[in-house]
């Protein structure tokens, strides 16, 4: 599946022109996702060359982005970095920024895979939000909350996961499938088009805790090749 770009006419994304809007705004009739479309000017592909990570995910400090030795366009990228990192910080969350080359797989992921590269929605016990943007590479994947069913509730995978629980389907299996995270992952409905985060955009997705007053956001991490360019990537 092609992501599309952007939905236009998915009332459950809102788009918002400046960050206070984006921090501000809350999540209500429906809205779990809002985005700031940004363009942002710098050479992010500098800086990820000179940064040459390695096989997996490397998480980048502040000294190190600042200790780049780049060009001005390459410095204009580092400030913007640093500068979003800054605001999220001001407003007491803790911004990672990731350099991203590859991700782990589960090793035997049997009938849910459980991995960032599968559909899933973030969880918190108590109120959280989950903040993304991406500067370089691939970009995150979205998928419409009403193309989407959870994996534990298709009969095939939930009988599986009964065998393996070796148990019944009552209170403690749902513990399990908590456990296990099982119950965060999503498979597309047929017909289903994800659609693209967009480079450079900044996002607040809806997380699944208690009380939430609207649905968590579905989403998961690009599929990437070896050859692919290296993802940068924040997350909050």
């Amino acid at each position: 599946m092609t992501p599309l770009s952007l939905p236009l006419d998915y009332p459950r994304i809102r788009r918002v022109s400046s960050f206070h809007e984006l921090i501000t705004t809350p999540f209500a009739d429906g809205v779990n996702a809002l985005c700031w479309p940004r363009t942002l000017a710098g050479d992010f592909a500098e800086v990820v060359e000179l940064l040459a990570a390695e096989q997996g995910i490397t998480t980048l400090d502040d000294e190190r982005l600042q200790a780049l030795p780049v060009s001005a366009a390459g410095r204009v990228a580092v400030e913007i970095l640093l500068a979003d990192q800054r605001l999220l910080r001001e407003h007491d969350l803790d911004p990672v920024l990731n350099c991203i080359n590859g991700y782990p797989r589960d090793e035997e992921p049997g009938p849910v895979a459980t991995d960032v590269l599968s559909f899933h929605v973030d969880s918190a016990t108590v109120q959280a939000d989950t903040w993304l943007c991406t500067y370089h590479g691939a970009v995150s994947e979205g998928l419409r909350n009403d193309q989407a069913q959870r994996r534990v509730d298709i009969p095939e995978t939930r009988a599986e996961l009964l065998r393996l629980y070796g148990g019944k389907d009552d209170t403690d299996f749902q513990v399990y499938l908590n456990e296990n995270c099982y119950d965060l992952h999503y498979a597309a409905l047929p017909q289903a088009q994800p659609f693209s985060f967009g480079l450079s955009n900044l996002w607040r997705i809806a997380t699944d805790y208690p009380g939430s007053p609207v649905p968590p956001c579905i989403h998961r991490a690009p599929e990437t090749q070896l050859a692919d360019p290296v993802r940068l990537l924040l997350i909050s």
